[in-house]
């Protein structure tokens, strides 16, 4: 899955495939691709060894997009329509694996009629799953206060006031229901990108799309379903597209292997617990130059990956994952 936009009909590839595969090898057993999308780490993990490989998505698109090939797999593929925050559920039973690839995905974006792309036209939507809550629903009912907090905190942007009080204003004369509507107001409010420079609307559609979906809930959700149903040695391999899902992500593990330590040297002491995972390695790792070169929507991509111990899985701390304040977490039912 991507963060950034690029040029229409870029191919799909894994991003950061090759190095999931090698730092969990042997691939064997049952692994779960929580973010199942157009395929390509589920293949990827069953052409290199795993016996089976559940498949979940919330965007009903990319099941239905399988079918023409999933057959090829037989019984060793099975595709599950929900979202990864449940993952543990979906499972229905212990894992030797999970893949997290976060963000929106290739064929969403690519397709205009979905509403996530500021570089093509179509209806202002942003909803994954197809139903609920969508971006022009936020946009016309949020005031200036909480847009300006929603672009801040989930996009970092740091013109979000400005932006929000000019959205305001545009939908007091017509409704915002375009992605080019949307686009073009925010582009009105900053100056001219730089040669090289991210389009003007990228961080307030990244912020946009992440409270429509609820993506930092999720995420620490399916983290926490991840823990509980990994068995001892088993492995979890997320990839992140932006700092917010990647400073969580790090925390997430950070606090799991026992490295949480005390957040200033005022704060109390917090008892000693055993580590839930090994990080292997304790750094993210990036794409190469050459997987780069070869997709250039893996720019910004930062692979973490932890192994899981048999200390008894135990809910993060969510107060010092650094989410945003504006979030609440809910839980799943």
């Amino acid at each position: 899955m991507v963060a950034a936009q690029d040029p229409p009909n870029a191919p799909h590839i894994p991003v950061l495939l090759e190095p999931i595969l090698t730092r969990c090898a042997p691939v064997t057993g049952t692994w779960l691709d929580g973010t199942f999308g157009a395929g390509g780490y589920a293949r990827g993990l069953l052409e290199a060894g795993a016996d089976r490989v559940i498949g979940v998505d919330q965007d009903p698109l990319a099941l239905e997009m399988a079918a023409d090939w999933a057959g090829d797999y037989g019984d060793r593929l099975r595709l599950v329509a929900g979202n990864f925050e449940a993952l543990d559920a979906h499972a229905g039973g212990p894992l030797d694996g999970v893949v997290l690839d976060l963000g929106v995905s290739s064929m969403q974006l690519d397709r205009a009629e979905r509403g996530f792309s500021f570089l093509r036209d179509g209806p202002l939507d942003m909803r994954m799953a197809q139903h609920g809550r969508s971006a022009a629903d936020l946009v016309a009912e949020e005031d200036a206060d909480m847009l300006a907090d929603i672009l801040f905190h989930l996009g970092e942007e740091r013109a979000a006031r400005r932006i929000a009080r000019a959205i305001v204003a545009a939908r007091a004369v017509a409704p915002i229901t375009r992605t080019s509507q949307l686009a073009e107001i925010v582009a009105s409010c900053l100056p001219r990108p730089k040669p090289g420079q991210s389009h003007a609307a990228t961080r307030s559609f990244q912020a946009l799309r992440i409270a429509v979906n609820d993506e930092l809930g999720a995420l620490v959700r399916g983290l926490e379903a991840a823990e509980r149903a990994l068995e001892p040695g088993s492995w979890l391999a997320v990839v992140t597209f932006h700092s917010i899902e990647d400073r969580i992500v790090k925390r997430f593990f950070t606090q799991a292997s026992g490295g949480a330590g005390r957040a200033n040297r005022y704060a109390p002491e917090t008892e000693d617990t055993p580590a839930r995972f090994r990080l292997e390695p304790r750094k993210a790792i990036a794409p190469t130059e050459a997987e780069v070169a070869a997709n250039p929507r893996a720019r910004s991509a930062r692979l973490r990956i932890g192994r899981r111990t048999a200390a008894p899985a135990m809910p993060a701390d969510r107060a010092a994952l650094g989410l945003p304040h504006l979030y609440t977490l809910t839980e799943t039912p």
